[in-house]
């Protein structure tokens, strides 16, 4: 197939035309067209390179020919129902199982993180028979109607909060309401969750779930303070309720030191349920939930079937263990922890030379750099996060920005992501920031 079919001006101007207006591109004022990838690398029409800080989908990088084998092979020979009996569903379970606590040794497969998360709250609700939901303030857990009700990152753009939704502060310790100089930020920001328990209890209503993601990438790319997971797990079941760990951006390694983001709370937490997806089919479409057996009962116990057309079918299933193969034999994982902790300390050495940066905060190859006006304040730097952006674009360098304010520079490249691009996206931020310092300098002033 060609790369190209038509130029870029007529695939933005059919684009235009033809797909909808809210699925929004990269670089809305002037797209890159992308026609084919390779590893951390990206190539336009014009066969430029572009180095990839951003796509955490294709986690062991794009189009690797271990994956691309894989699905061809495996498609050639069969694509079946997932109601017929397989080898592959079973491996790939086995093999997930694997990397879990023993307690999550159920699964049930999916397409997406959307339709992970909604299946979790099925769960989740089936098994406590409650209904309501605590999640974190800036939360996104998917697009499906019932996933936009629990992200507050959605919701407050659309019809509200509803009464069965209950947002707890984010425990944020750099923009937060307990900051990193306090002694103990993980029972702090957990006694928030216990407080709003009490209150929710207090209106008659009862708990099924706290959902969050292991670390919120839409939030701001934060790391929970130590012991917050546990002490908020405690809480919740004593209400009744359970523990939704959302994977779907975090997991397969993508922290380096463990394979999943929950662990980082210590070995001695596990949450009640997994979802994920994203990084699992490389960008195939496969998510999957994990859960206990005592969970999964209460859900088969209603009696009716839970089918999923393409969930868990022979070619994602082979995908999934093609990626799991390759976390492992290229030691990705490692890789994550040394060139994440890199790249950690070369914009850890920025900081010291640019009042910009207000913070540097991550794990592996899961990293945020955020922008402020100015360090006291912590004012959120946006307009010249966006310029940033704008610029690495011109030295061909794909990123972008998340958080409540669009301040946050994110790095989640592919896990193949090496030292030399480490140092190559250090550099070309160094050299941009001191163009916006002169420039606000010259400014000052002249006023």
């Amino acid at each position: 197939m060609a790369l190209e079919v038509f130029r870029k001006d007529e695939t933005l101007q059919m684009r235009r035309k033809l797909i909808g207006q809210s699925c929004r591109l990269f670089f809305s004022h002037d797209p890159v067209k992308i026609v084919r990838a390779r590893g951390q690398y990206l190539y336009d029409e014009n066969g430029m390179q572009f180095l990839d800080c951003i796509s955490n989908v294709q986690h062991v990088g794009h189009c690797h020919p271990s994956i691309t084998q894989a699905a061809a092979a495996q498609m050639d020979l069969l694509n079946s129902n997932t109601r017929f009996l397989h080898d592959n569903i079973v491996m790939y379970a086995d093999r997930l199982a694997a990397t879990l606590p023993k307690k999550l040794c159920v699964f049930y497969f999916v397409n997406s993180g959307s339709e992970a998360n909604d299946l979790a709250l099925r769960l989740a609700r089936q098994y406590t028979r409650h209904q309501d939901v605590i999640v974190l303030d800036h939360a996104y857990h998917g697009h499906l109607t019932s996933l936009i009700d629990i992200s507050p990152y959605k919701f407050r753009k659309l019809e509200g909060q509803k009464e069965w939704v209950h947002v707890a502060p984010l425990p944020d310790t750099y923009h937060g309401i307990y900051r990193e100089d306090h002694p103990d930020p993980g029972q702090a920001y957990a006694d928030t969750v216990k407080n709003l328990i009490e209150e929710v209890h207090k209106k008659g209503r009862k708990i099924s779930s706290f959902f969050a993601e292991s670390l919120p990438s839409v939030g701001g790319q934060i790391i929970f303070p130590a012991g917050y997971s546990k002490r908020v797990a405690e809480f919740v079941r004593e209400a009744g309720g359970v523990y939704v760990a959302d994977e779907i951006q975090t997991g397969f390694n993508r922290v380096g030191s463990h394979f999943w983001a929950f662990q980082l709370q210590g070995e001695d937490f596990c949450p009640d349920i997994v979802t994920m997806g994203k990084p699992i089919g490389n960008g195939h479409p496969i998510a999957c939930v994990a859960t206990t057996e005592e969970i999964a009962a209460a859900f088969t116990a209603n009696g009716v079937e839970y089918f999923n057309t393409f969930g868990g079918n022979p070619v994602s299933c082979a995908i999934g263990l093609a990626v799991l193969d390759v976390l492992e034999k290229e030691d990705l994982g490692g890789n994550a922890v040394r060139v994440g902790g890199h790249l950690k300390q070369l914009l850890l050495q920025l900081q010291t030379k640019h009042p910009l940066i207000g913070d540097v905060r991550g794990v592996g190859l899961f990293i945020g750099m955020e922008l402020v006006k100015d360090r006291l304040s912590r004012k959120p730097a946006t307009e010249e996060a966006a310029h940033l952006v704008r610029r690495l674009k011109e030295d061909r360098i794909v990123i972008s920005t998340d958080g409540p304010w669009d301040s946050v520079i994110k790095f989640k490249p592919p896990m193949c992501f090496s030292i030399e691009d480490a140092e190559r996206v250090s550099t070309c931020i160094d050299q941009i920031l001191r163009e916006l310092e002169d420039t606000h300098q010259k400014q000052d002033c002249g006023s």
